[in-house]
Order: structure tokens, then sequence, then C-alpha cells
């Protein structure tokens, strides 16, 4: 281990010297001469900077870490500029953003945390300091592999939008253009962050829609966001992002809705008090495609008018079961046709099940639900025979925490404090 010397010392040994060779000259003999002249002390320097991807890299995987070491000294200072080349990834960057990363506990490295645009010119400039305050600068410039036509992993949709009030049951629901294979990475990369911190899983619906739910529902009245740090993460082999997205929405006020069915009553409630109990008629149960799904609903849509089509739910015209009708006030609560709606047909709302399924009300309750129905709402059913499905539209809550975790594919909850995605977005092996 070498020790290091201090500039004092150094002009100590330095003045030491002099003296001594001042004397020297004092006492030379013809015989020998004047002594040599003395080799000049090295300059002190700074601590060693490196940079990877090296300086000039081309074609890098735009999934590689930026890492940035400082060889006997502590790192001050790390910036990464990315400027996107001509093409689609330069059009969809917008203003430059922000390009986080982890500094170690001793600060001699720093990593990045995020991944880089696909096709793009990246600086990293980088400076360290030793204990002699003495400082080093490194810069390195290097280019990206950009995403190929076909091979752009973009986003389709999402629920919530950006502006939306929700029900304290809301996902978030993220959907894609292309398979996505390489699912951890893709979890990591989208960080949900709430004023009220919760834990929270992605799920996938097929390899297409990932889903986001707390381990209970929201807390109401307050703001979430959702970074989708999607560019340059590698969802499939050679599949990239090539855009980041955020989405920010509220939650309002709790609105949860129960209802057994065989007691022919709905009863909802709002910030925990009751705020009505309506009389309700569901399936009349005689087959399965008629009986009303027992477990957690959510609120998906809703509509003034709409055409029930017993079609769309797999009941061809030919079918005695078939059923078309022109329907007010409708809210969706599963994909396999279920809805909350007006049915001033049935003569037996609040007395008998008769429906094909649906949960019938009166024309002015079933108005007034569908005026106070905000998208993720809950509607906890029970006392039927038929459990909802949790892939059946928003049945996600039918999934134990335990089960929804287990699920996900980092296995690890993800806390809305801000503080970060359970696992690594880049690639394995980077």
């Amino acid at each position: 281990m070498k020790a290091r010397v201090s500039r004092a010392a150094l002009r100590r040994l330095a003045a030491t010297a002099a003296v001594a060779l001042a004397a020297a000259a004092c006492t030379t003999t013809p015989e020998t001469g004047p002594g040599p002249e003395p080799s000049p002390s090295p300059e002190p320097s700074g601590p060693r900077v490196e940079i990877t991807p090296e300086q000039g890299a081309e074609q890098v995987p735009p999934n590689t870490p930026v890492r940035v070491s400082a060889e006997e000294g502590t790192l001050t200072e790390v910036r990464v500029e990315q400027t996107p080349l001509e093409g689609e990834a330069a059009e969809r960057a917008g203003a430059p953003e922000e390009f986080p990363g982890t500094l170690s506990e001793d600060g001699a490295s720093w990593t990045s945390e995020g991944n880089m645009y696909p096709g793009s010119a990246v600086t990293v400039r980088a400076t360290a300091e030793n204990a002699e305050g003495l400082t080093s600068e490194a810069v390195a410039e290097f280019r990206t592999l950009a995403a190929e036509p076909g091979r752009r992993l973009e986003l389709v949709s999402n629920f919530p939008a950006t502006g939306d009030t929700v029900g304290v049951g809301m996902p978030v629901i993220v959907n894609f253009d292309l398979p996505v294979r390489n699912k951890a990475q893709v979890e990591n990369s989208m960080e949900v962050t709430s004023e009220h911190a919760v834990e929270g899983a992605w799920n996938w619906v097929g390899d297409q829609m990932a889903v986001f739910r707390p381990r209970e529902y929201w807390e109401p009245y307050q703001r979430v966001s959702v970074d989708l740090r999607l560019a340059g993460v590698e969802a499939s082999e050679g599949v990239y992002g090539i855009a980041n997205h955020r989405i920010e929405f509220d939650v309002g006020r709790e609105m949860i809705a129960t209802m057994h069915v065989p007691d022919h009553e709905m009863r909802v409630d709002v910030d925990g008090e009751v705020v009505r109990a309506i009389p309700v008629s569901n399936g009349k149960a005689d087959k399965r495609f008629n009986t009303t799904t027992s477990g957690i609903h959510l609120t998906m849509e809703k509509y003034e008018s709409l055409v029930m089509d017993a079609a769309t739910v797999g009941i061809p015209e030919d079918s005695p079961d078939y059923y078309k009708l022109d329907v007010k006030w409708a809210v969706r609560t599963s994909n396999s046709g279920e809805f909350v709606h007006a049915a001033p047909w049935n003569d037996r709302i609040g007395s008998a099940d008769v429906s094909n399924g649906c949960t019938n009300m009166s024309v002015e309750d079933a108005r007034w639900f569908h005026g106070q129905a905000l998208m993720g709402d809950v509607l906890e059913t029970t006392g039927t025979d038929r459990q909802l499905e949790w892939d059946n539209g928003w049945g996600f809550y039918q999934r134990s925490w335990e089960e929804w975790l287990a699920s996900s594919a980092t296995g690890e909850p993800q806390v809305t404090d801000g503080s970060g995605t359970p696992g690594s977005v880049h690639g394995e092996g980077l």
C-alpha cells in the first residue's frame, strides 16, 4: 500500500534538499566536481476517473447501464446528456430529462438507474476530487443502438388518463402494441407515486397489458402519478421502448357499494356513511350466463344510453337466450356483460331476481347511481355461486394480495413513496 505525501511535506523535503546541495557545493573538490542535478519531484495529480461505455463506442444497447468510477477519490458531479439523432427517436424526445443514478456510499462509483434513448448521441461528464483537494475530469461520448421499425415498443392506451378523477379501487392499466417478454425490466421501468404511500405491484393480463393495483384500496382525496420510463427498455429481444410518458390523476371520495344478491338491495356508502339504499333485481341464475357474479367489481365505464346485444357475450341470435335491449343509465362492472342500469320493464325490482345477470334498478335510482359513479368505484357483491374471474373486466382484487404479489414479474412490492422500483431496468448481465 503506497503512502500519500502532502504538499507541505513535499515543500519541506524540497527545502531540505536545497540546503544539503548548498552545503555540498561549498566543499566540492577539484577531483570530484559538482554533484548531479536533483530530479524534479513529480507534480501531485488528481484521482483517475473512468466512464463506461467508453469514449467513441457505437451501437451501445440503450439498456446498458452508465457507470462512472473514481480511483483514489470521490465523485463530485456526474452529468449525462442525450441527444436523439434524426428520425423517430428525435421526434418523440421532448425537453431534456433528468438522468437518475445512484452514488455508492464511499462516493467512488456512480451507476445509472434509467435506460438511454435508442438512436442517441450520449455525453457523460464526470468530476472527482481526492483528499488533497485535487480534481480530475473525464468525458465520454458514444452512440446508442437505434430501435428498428417494427421492433419499437409503444404505449397504445392507459387507464386512467391524465386529469381523471377516479374511485379508490382504480388500477393503473397500461396497454402496449407489442408483446413484452422481459416483464421484470418493464415493471421496474414504471414507477407509481402517491401522496399517501402504499404497497402495490404489477400483474400482466397476457403479454401486452400491465396492471398495477395497491395492496388495498387507495386512500381517498390524493394525487397519484405514474412515470412510464419506457425509452430504452428492452421489452423483448431486440425490441426497445422509444418514449417516456407521465400520467397524473386524482383519487376522489371513497364510494363503495355492497350488495347481497338474495336481499334485493344495494347499499351505497360515501366516505364511510350510508347515502342510499337502492332496491335491485339481479340475475335469475337458472344458467351460468345469467347468474350475477360475486366478488369485488370495479366500475369501468358508463353510458346514458346503450344497446345491449347478447351476441357481444357469445349468445347467437338464434338462441332462445338471445336478447337485444336499449337501456338507459348503464354502468359497466365486468367484461362478461354485467351492468348496473335502469329497467323500467322489470316489475320485480326489490323483490325478485329476474334479469339476464345485470343489476336492474328503477330509472330514478339508476340515473342517480350513474351520476355518482366514477371509474374505479367499488361494488362488492355476495350471495351467488358464480365468482367473478380476476381478469374479467377489472376484477383484479379477486386475487388476494399474496397471489397478486406472487404473480408480479419482480415478486416484490413497489412502495409508492417515490423511492423507486424493486429492481433493475437494465438487461441481464449488463
